[in-house]
């Protein structure tokens, strides 16, 4: 089933229970399906493409929830909190550090990387084979914990 498809059955779930949070993220996905379909730059909206969509939604509401935790308005972080709740919905379902810890491992050993310095070559591989199964900031953070 496409991501289109679940949205839309999705959608009508919240209307009838009228789950404000759900239709405020399913509406904010749905709208930057949308703006991506008619972008004019003719990309095809693939599975990949719609991963890498909700993840963008989702950081762009982690990052504000950083900023309203920091503030102290609460009632804004709530709100904030709740659609980053419904948008991990349709996202795979993210790997634990430890897994994490042991992909990057087996990462490092096959790109023969040994430092720092090859933080660029391990971290473009781990983002391959990693995309939408781990956030990039935590992935960035263990290839510096075991390059280190």
């Amino acid at each position: 089933m496409s991501l289109e498809t679940k949205l839309m059955e999705d959608l009508k779930v919240a209307m009838k229970s009228k789950d404000q949070a759900a239709l405020r993220g399913i509406r904010a996905i749905k709208s930057a399906i949308l703006l991506f379909k008619t972008d004019g730059s003719g990309n095809v909206l693939d599975e990949a493409a719609e991963i890498k969509l909700v993840q963008k939604l989702v950081k762009q509401r982690q990052d504000s929830l950083a900023i309203y935790v920091e503030q102290n308005r609460e009632d804004l972080a709530k709100v904030e909190q709740e659609e980053i709740g419904i948008l991990m919905n349709y996202l795979p379902e993210q790997l634990s550090e430890e897994k994490l810890e042991g992909i990057i491992a087996e990462i490092i050993k096959e790109s023969g990387a040994s430092s720092v310095k090859d933080m660029g070559k391990v971290m473009g591989l781990a983002n391959q084979q990693l995309s939408g199964k781990a956030d990039g900031k935590t992935i960035s953070a263990i290839v510096k914990k075991l390059l280190a």
